[in-house]
């Protein structure tokens, strides 16, 4: 399933680009030097690596250069483009996960002008399904969020008309030859580019990629597999899965997909650091006292039981999701965008981080309750999960970095279920100012003169920053303010789904927001030892109610290192 690559002559190269520069205002730079046909995808010319400046004559500057690594974009000739195809294979179609995020994000990419001129979209399970009964099934979660264009059943229909459907075991190799079969019908003869999605339990991944590999993969194109989470238990049966993908797959053919790297916020977290001066420099010890990566979801499993008291609050949300973030909080200025330089500083932070200690942790696990005449389930009130289950659904935790950046500065991670809200943000708690001359005004409780840069990935995006502020009048009384970036005010139009954004750049071969497997070992590393220690020691998760802020003892954990949840003050409740 390797991707096809051709010799690249550097003096070809030049001869295009100054062909290019003196024919046209655009220049093209190929993504990745060397894929034997360049492939367009329009229109991508708005796309997140290309902005445009206006220098002080008012003449547009390009502020990406050849030297960058990123692409500009130009069209393509009708006979370049009519050269390849995309087509898309979702694996486990008829699942509640292709249902709801896979096809509507494929169809948002497709209404948008995102997807390739020639795509197909491929449904693949068990299930005995014809290509209508699943247009018929996958037409009823599509919808035209983004924007209410007079012509969005137009553009469904056209998009239905794509999506066809093979029926087939995920371990038999004839029926991935059956649906090869099909797939070349429709690529017709043209270079074929092919992406699995797997939206399917990781107990049947390698059975799956070993069937596709070897008898649906491209024979003259790239071949491209996107797995979802969980990427194993711990540290042995993720190198176990692993070491089984790449028997059939090399790492850049192999899509590791952690959908909260593709929310907005998480993206703007870098822009937010590295292209502002006036946060750069505050990024360190010398000014951060501790950051937060609070993630909370007001309801309680829902008919998941069964699968996540197998995994637990701490593999399901803190291992990835958190600790993901808090690599691109933390690490140091890459050498450029290029994916291989963000994702080496994001393993330098993994690998640098202290032991995770049973002592810097707590678990909880919520009870019944009844709240405004209505009762609520405890977890173990779920026929699913065992009466006796020790799973935690709520966990906190203390992390530190043994590097000079971030030495001494706690990263408190919070996630829970059933708790009294649903969000999902980041908080940076800067140091209180030396000899604050107006320390006397907000009396003994200095945390009131902290400033704090709030970035809210969910729900309502949005970024803040409290400053102390003189409230008008003639005394002298200090408020706390937020100078509020609120998303959904200054840019009115949907945000896009964060699986649009990942099978966008699964699709164009970018890799900066999928993990690489030394990522995921290092990740692993860090939180496998006090898994098993809990699961040695069957440690009881302390109780807390549905609907609560979650245990108590998260309190105590956050005060032990000096720290107060900045999510608990009244104005962010």
């Amino acid at each position: 399933m390797a991707t096809h690559l051709s010799p690249c002559s550097s003096s070809s190269l030049k001869q295009q680009e100054t062909k290019l520069l003196l024919s046209s205002r655009f220049i093209a730079v190929p993504r990745r030097c060397c894929f034997s046909t360049w492939v367009q995808f329009q229109p991508r010319i708005h796309s997140r690596n290309h902005f445009q400046l206006k220098s002080s004559n008012g003449y547009p500057l390009n502020a990406v250069s050849l030297q960058d690594g990123l692409e500009t974009s130009y069209p393509l000739s009708e006979t370049e483009n009519a050269e390849s195809t995309v087509s898309i294979t979702v694996v486990g179609a008829s699942g509640d996960l292709a249902r709801k995020k896979i096809f509507p994000a494929l169809f948002a990419l497709f209404y948008e002008g995102f997807l390739p001129e020639d795509f197909i979209v491929f449904g693949y399970a068990r299930s005995k399904l014809t290509d209508e009964e699943l247009r018929d099934m996958i037409s009823k979660t599509l919808t035209c969020r983004i924007d209410r264009r007079e012509n969005c059943e137009d553009k469904m229909d056209q998009f239905l008309k794509r999506c066809f459907y093979h029926s087939g075991q995920y371990n038999s190799e004839e029926h991935f030859a059956e649906l090869d079969i099909k797939l070349k019908e429709k690529e017709a003869g043209r270079k074929s580019n092919r992406l699995f999605y797997l939206s399917i339990p990781p107990n049947i991944f390698v059975d799956v990629v070993k069937c596709a590999s070897l008898g649906a993969s491209s024979a003259n194109g790239w071949t491209r597999v996107i797995v979802e989470k969980p990427f194993g238990r711990d540290s042995e049966s993720s190198g176990e899965l692993t070491k089984s993908l790449k028997q059939y797959l090399k790492e850049d053919q192999i899509f590791r997909i952690d959908h909260y790297l593709g929310k907005e916020l998480v993206e703007n977290l870098s822009v937010l650091r590295f292209s502002n001066l006036v946060f750069e420099p505050l990024w360190s010890r010398n000014y951060i006292r501790n950051v937060q990566f609070i993630f909370s979801e007001d309801f309680g499993t829902e008919g998941r039981g069964g699968y996540f008291d197998h995994y637990g609050i701490i593999r399901d949300i803190m291992q990835n999701h958190l600790l993901q973030i808090l690599a691109l909080f933390a690490m140091e200025t890459p050498v450029s965008l290029d994916a291989e330089d963000i994702r080496n500083e994001k393993v330098k932070v993994l690998r640098s981080m202290k032991p995770l200690l049973l002592e810097d942790v707590v678990v909880g696990q919520y009870k019944g309750h009844s709240k405004g005449g209505k009762s609520y389930l405890a977890y173990t009130d779920d026929p699913t999960v065992p009466k006796d289950s020790l799973t935690p659904t709520f966990a906190a935790a203390a992390l530190f970095i043994n590097n000079a950046r971030w030495d001494g500065v706690p990263f408190l991670m919070k996630a829970g279920k059933a708790l009294h809200t649903r969000r999902a943000e980041i908080r940076v708690q800067f140091r209180h100012v030396p000899g604050n001359l107006y320390k006397r005004n907000f009396g003994t409780d200095l945390d009131k003169a902290t400033n704090e840069l709030v970035l809210r990935v969910q729900p309502d995006e949005a970024i803040y920053l409290k400053v102390n502020n003189k409230v008008p009048g003639l005394g002298m009384r200090l408020d706390r303010s937020d100078l509020n970036l609120l998303y959904r005010s200054k840019y009115p139009r949907e945000i896009p789904d964060a699986y649009e954004r990942l099978l966008l750049d699964a699709i164009e071969g970018e890799r900066r927001l999928f993990i690489r497997s030394d990522e995921l070992d290092a990740a692993w590393s860090l939180f496998t030892p006090l898994l098993k220690e809990l699961e040695a020691k069957k440690i009881v998760p302390e109780l807390y109610p549905y609907g609560s802020r979650g245990p108590v003892g998260a309190h105590y954990l956050a005060a032990k290192h000096n720290v107060r949840w900045g999510d608990l003050s009244g104005e962010d409740s």
